[in-house]
């Protein structure tokens, strides 16, 4: 059941077991969160070693005298099958030093070496004046007795500050403006921005929205800064390649290959979920940071791993840059989002045979009351567009400006007609 506030209950019978990347080392440090490796693949195809059958050994010419053959014959055709093994051994020279690996992806190098200027690693902090000079911050277990477990100490600890989160994001306008997940930086008391180059900048919130997860902050750099452009996540098709950068577990810039699995993954993390399903390793600390396609443009903002197992299962969940670019368009605009509302509670149809969605309750101030809705009214289409469940008019009422018009196609008592309704703002507090 689901409420055009932005709530939809989980389904009990299949809880989809997910972690979102939330606060990350926070996380970390409670032991939930875990790494999901998603493999790049490649094509390879081993080098093949030809053996020819040798040809038999040239006569003796003292033996062919001795059997009553020709010596000269006998000569002649030893020249010719003596030639033979040096051609073999040619052959087998070029094969045994042929490549093993025939085929392979092209380099990303040139790629790379474009967009990781614009990658940024973000660090959350939340002041501690009266904290012990000699407090380190604790160890994830997968970095315990690694090599990298001093170099995530030296890097956590920053004066008497306490990391509480780390992340990635990535920059889209040379004057500072970074675009990152509101799960790192949404509560922080302090973000901090460390560049490609090294340097380290402080970073104030534009704004965020919950219910996408995407933030906006900002720096203010000496100079421009590196930038990179949106791509359409519409023109990926699965299978396609992508570029994964970011932070993982605050090592520094990462990045990652792999390809598009699958579209439009609800993971149960909210009514707006419609995540890119990506097999390029993303790891704690990733999240915030881009995926690009193999121009170099982003597609998709690095959000969510799966892992029910607690080990690496090979799933990684991104906004499409379809959604993440006009929400940071208002966010940069407003610092808020306005999302369209009914004031309706929605139920899914009973089965396939049943059209439309069924309005199971109604709040008595709402825009739905005014035009004269009712519980058991079973909504067909928004603005002419056939809907077939709860989340489908959810999405198409929140994308509407509040104080707009819209034309639902409503069946009340088995009749249907369009009913006009004014969209009202969704309440900041709604909880149901």
């Amino acid at each position: 059941m689901s409420t055009d506030s932005g709530q939809t209950a989980p389904d009990p019978s299949h809880p989809p077991p997910h972690h979102r990347t939330h606060h990350l080392w926070p996380m970390l440090l409670g032991g939930v969160v875990v790494l999901v490796a998603l493999g790049g693949g490649y094509l390879a195809g081993a080098g093949i070693v030809s053996f020819e059958r040798a040809p038999p050994p040239a006569p003796d010419p003292t033996v062919a005298a001795a059997i009553g053959q020709p010596l000269s014959a006998t000569t002649e055709q030893g020249s010719r099958e003596l030639a033979a093994p040096a051609v073999f051994g040619e052959k087998l020279r070029r094969d045994l030093t042929a490549p093993l690996v025939r085929l392979t992806p092209p380099s990303f190098a040139p790629l790379v070496r474009r967009v990781v200027p614009s990658v940024v690693n973000i660090a959350v902090t939340e002041q501690d004046d009266d904290a012990d000079s000699a407090k380190t911050p604790k160890i994830p277990p997968a970095l315990k007795g690694t090599p990298f477990e001093k170099q995530f100490r030296e890097r956590m600890k920053q004066d008497t500050d306490e990391v509480v989160g780390a992340g990635s994001g990535f920059i889209i306008d040379p004057s500072g403006i970074i675009v990152t997940n509101n799960h790192v930086v949404g509560n922080a008391e302090r973000i901090v921005v460390s560049l490609a180059d090294g340097t380290r900048l402080d970073a104030t919130m534009v704004g965020s929205d919950d219910l996408t997860d995407i933030a906006v902050i900002r720096v203010h750099p000496k100079k421009p800064l590196p930038a990179v452009r949106w791509g359409d996540s519409r023109a990926l098709q699965v299978g396609d390649w992508v570029l994964a950068a970011g932070n993982p577990f605050g090592l520094g810039s990462s990045v990652t290959a792999g390809i598009l699995s699958a579209r439009g993954r609800d993971i149960g993390a909210g009514p707006f979920d419609d995540f890119l399903q990506l097999d390029a390793p993303i790891n704690p600390g990733n999240s915030g940071g881009p995926s690009f396609d193999m121009r170099g443009d982003v597609v998709a903002l690095n959000t969510a791993i799966v892992s029910p197992t607690g080990g690496s299962v090979g799933l990684g969940f991104a906004i499409p840059s379809e959604i993440v670019a006009p929400i940071v368009a208002q966010l940069r605009l407003k610092g808020h989002i306005d999302r369209g509302w009914l004031g309706v509670t929605l139920d899914d149809p009973s089965s396939d045979d049943d059209p439309g969605v069924d309005i199971v309750s109604v709040d008595r101030d709402g825009p739905a009351a005014h035009a004269g809705l009712h519980v058991g009214d079973v909504v067909l289409a928004v603005n002419g567009t056939k809907v077939d469940t709860a989340r489908s008019v959810i999405r198409a009422v929140a994308a509407i400006a509040p104080g707009s018009p819209i034309s639902l196609r409503v069946s009340h008592h088995g009749h249907a007609s369009d009913v006009p309704v004014i969209v009202g703002r969704r309440p900041e507090d709604r909880t149901d």
